[in-house]
């Protein structure tokens, strides 16, 4: 009973602390790129204004279930991706649902946050909605293939498809998979560019093109929930970064100052590009992020 307990409070906590850090994230990166930009810019919590501002309007535009579920989908998706990745290590607070085989679950899972967004975009009639959700698609076509080479890659060549398990490797050997992998964890960082659709990526968003992409319909506490689904999708893939790549991280310190230094690269090179056009992006990652996902995948089998 006790057992139970830790792991509902864990889920919870993590939850809490998921949304808290992939909020401050977001906020950090307006107030970075207005700094940049010669601005002011919002404050870094602004984010949490915002989303309590939307989470208390009413939304009076319905267009069916579909629209509901879109939303939902996301944050189920995230819920359930943030609930297998292991948070920190040898805490008991932070246990998740780890198992053999979640990185194949996980490869699946977070793919249907986007594909059931785009169910409920699709439903609202809006073009601006359904512009965004094909060029979406095509990017995740995009990012996808040099993400699973280099997950692949890391399975063929250290014989395990367990998050736990590749921790207990880079923990023995004393050496980060960033360095002992260097072609995969180029690969995934490449792939991570196109997750966070951060410029030159934001094809789906594009607010001076398609006002806003699939959120066009949405306001209110479906906004709502689509903020806070995507701070917590934001937390759950900087926080799988650090457990594929960088040892992952014994307590809550060395997690934020290790998926912060990661966050910083996406936004930073947001900073230096300008948007790619959709058929632009796809040839990107195709390019040289799938090239160095090869040269991964060959490293293990060679090795």
């Amino acid at each position: 009973m006790e057992e139970v307990l830790y792991n509902v409070l864990g889920a919870i906590a993590t939850f809490l602390v998921a949304f808290v850090v992939g909020m401050t994230y977001g906020g950090l990166n307006r107030k970075i790129t207005a700094r940049v930009q010669n601005r002011k810019g919002p404050p870094f919590y602004q984010n949490f204004i915002d989303t309590l501002k939307l989470a208390s309007k009413k939304s009076a535009i319905h267009h069916g279930v579909m629209q509901h579920f879109g939303p939902a989908f996301l944050m189920v998706t995230s819920v359930m991706s943030l609930l297998i990745v292991p948070v920190l290590t040898h805490n008991q607070w932070f246990p998740n649902l780890n198992f053999h085989g979640d990185l194949i679950f996980l490869l699946y899972i977070m793919v249907f946050g986007p594909l059931g967004m785009a169910l409920g975009a699709g439903q609202t009639g809006n073009p601006n909605s359904a512009i965004g959700i094909t060029r979406g698609l095509s990017q995740m076509v995009g990012y996808e293939i040099p993400w699973v080479l280099a997950l692949v890659a890391l399975m063929i060549q250290y014989h395990t498809t367990s998050i736990v398990g590749l921790m207990a490797v880079q923990a023995q050997s004393g050496t980060w998979l960033m360095f002992s992998s260097p072609f995969a964890f180029i690969a995934a960082v490449m792939a991570m560019l196109g997750m966070f659709s951060y410029s030159p990526f934001d094809v789906v968003i594009a607010p001076a093109e398609i006002a806003s992409g699939p959120a066009s319909e949405n306001g209110g506490k479906y906004l709502f929930t689509m903020m806070s689904s995507g701070s917590v999708f934001a937390f759950v893939k900087l926080t799988l970064y650090v457990d594929l790549f960088m040892g992952g991280a014994d307590n809550i310190v060395i997690l934020l100052v290790k998926t912060f230094a990661l966050y910083m690269i996406p936004v930073l090179y947001s900073l230096t590009t300008v948007r790619y056009r959709t058929e632009q992006s796809i040839r990107w990652f195709w390019g040289w992020p799938s090239f160095f996902g090869l040269l991964a995948i060959l490293q293990a089998v060679i090795f």
